[in-house]
C-alpha cells in the first residue's frame, strides 16, 4: 500500500518535479474547506489503499494553507488551477489531470494502472 506525502514548501515541490524524470508522480490539490475536495481526498486514499501503481510517488498539497506551492505547481506544469485537482506528471510535464467530481478511485485507477 502506498501513502501520499504532503508538500508544504516550494523546495519540496522542486525536488519532486526534478525527480519526476526518474520516478513519475501524482499530486492531489486539496482544499480543506470544500466538501467536494473532501470527497476527492477520500477517493485518492481509497485508490492508495488498494493496489496503486508502485512505480509512482504520491503527494498532496493543501491549496489554502500552502497557496505558493499550489500556484507553482500550476505554473510549472502549465495546468490551470482547480480544486480539488489531481495531476499525474513525469519528466517535468503533465501527463493527465482532472478535477472536482472526476477525481474518483476508478478514474485514477483507469489512468494510472
Amino acid at each position: 500500500m502506498s501513502q501520499w506525502r504532503e508538500l508544504t514548501s516550494l523546495e519540496e515541490w522542486q525536488q519532486v518535479l526534478e525527480r519526476s524524470s526518474e520516478k513519475p508522480a501524482v499530486v492531489l490539490k486539496h482544499s480543506t474547506t470544500c466538501p467536494v475536495s473532501a470527497n476527492a481526498l477520500e477517493e485518492y486514499e481509497e485508490y492508495l489503499a488498494g493496489k496503486p501503481n508502485e512505480a509512482l510517488d504520491y503527494y498532496m498539497v493543501k491549496v489554502i494553507e500552502t497557496r505558493p506551492v499550489s500556484n507553482q505547481i500550476a505554473e510549472d506544469l502549465g495546468i490551470k488551477h482547480a480544486s480539488p485537482q489531481i495531476l499525474y506528471f513525469k519528466n517535468k510535464e503533465a501527463v493527465w489531470n482532472t478535477s472536482h467530481w472526476s477525481v474518483t478511485s476508478k478514474h485514477i485507477s483507469a489512468v494510472l494502472d
